[in-house]
């Protein structure tokens, strides 16, 4: 991914925080030697520095798979960028987005155990504190049935690239008559988007 130096996100935090906020993700390999991708929800395990997902069985993306070197594409809000916002014909339209790129070796899994903590993790995530599904209730011989149907795999993490564009190469006060007009919005891309360079801004001031 190209990334210039005013967009370059390097905190280790700042970036598992977003992978674990915008965890539906898109893994590209190669599949019967054309480019191939799928849709996916993924875990984060910091302490492994890997990602974890399941491919459906059907998916023959998974049957070729194995030791690539795959990438997977996380990418968060984004927002068209009118030159109109800051006043002036000296300038062309932009795109503002956050997005994160990791590059790994696939490892495809066939011990149960680690399976099914996989999965659990995954559930865990998405259902809410006070829900009453826990997979660990769902009956055994159904689980192993559904099992039965999926491809687990874990991506060992060798590369990230992290890249935050929200206007940092321009003047901080075309940068709020940006913030101002996308909080002028109900669209939820474009106010995340708002607070984020509204983050920006303020940890540029407090350093």
């Amino acid at each position: 991914m190209y990334v210039p130096k005013h967009f370059k996100m390097d905190e280790e935090e700042a970036i598992y925080d977003f992978i674990e906020k915008h965890s539906f993700a898109i893994l590209f390999s190669q599949h019967n030697q054309a480019p191939y991708a799928t849709h996916l929800p993924l875990t984060l395990n910091k302490s492994e520095h890997a990602l974890y997902g399941h491919f459906s069985r059907p998916n023959k993306q998974w049957k070729d798979i194995k030791n690539q070197q795959v990438l997977v594409v996380f990418q968060g809000p984004h927002s068209y960028i009118s030159p109109s916002w800051y006043e002036t014909m000296k300038a062309v339209p932009t795109w503002n987005y956050v997005a994160v790129h990791i590059y790994g070796t696939m490892e495809l899994i066939e011990d149960q155990e680690v399976i099914f903590d996989s999965l659990n993790d995954m559930v865990n995530k998405y259902e809410s504190r006070n829900s009453p599904y826990h997979l660990s209730k769902v009956d055994s011989e159904f689980l192993d049935r559904m099992n039965k149907g999926i491809a687990a795999f874990k991506i060992n993490i060798e590369k990230i690239e992290a890249k935050a564009k929200l206007s940092q190469n321009h003047p901080e006060e075309r940068q709020k008559l940006i913030i101002k007009h996308l909080e002028n919005t109900s669209d939820q891309d474009n106010l995340q988007v708002a607070a984020l360079m509204r983050e920006n801004l303020s940890k540029r001031k407090n350093s």
